[in-house]
């Protein structure tokens, strides 16, 4: 379960459940200090920040594996979720699409096209 630091838990649990397609599992302290959302077997904790600052990763933030990723992106696109980098089929087996959540983190999602095969270039 990846941890992301936010501003607002509960605006960015908003942005998870009514344009990513969570469900809000759980937040804690008022105002919410600690929220859990989940989609499938998919959970991702977010952190209110202690310093007032939203640190983000150089790179992704974390990367979601789903199934039908085409259908996932026109869900997405549905929403009005915006891409930072349309449905790609990926050197690493994946086929895989970046958005950026309600915190500017980098999410990544992507279906693996050879499941099972190992030893795939750039893979451990």
């Amino acid at each position: 379960m990846p941890v992301l630091q936010v501003a607002d838990v509960q605006a960015s649990v908003g942005f998870y459940t009514g344009k990513l397609g969570f469900t809000a599992h759980t937040m804690w302290g008022d105002p919410p200090g600690f929220g859990i959302v989940q989609r499938g077997t998919v959970t991702i904790a977010l952190d209110r920040g202690r310093d007032g600052r939203v640190p983000l990763n150089q790179y992704w933030a974390a990367y979601v594996y789903v199934t039908e990723i085409d259908a996932l992106c026109a869900e997405l696109q549905a929403k009005g979720v915006e891409f930072v980098r349309g449905p790609e089929d990926m050197a690493y087996g994946c086929r895989d699409f970046d958005i950026r959540d309600h915190d500017g983190h980098l999410i990544a999602f992507g279906e693996d096209r050879n499941p099972g095969k190992q030893n795939r270039p750039g893979l451990a």
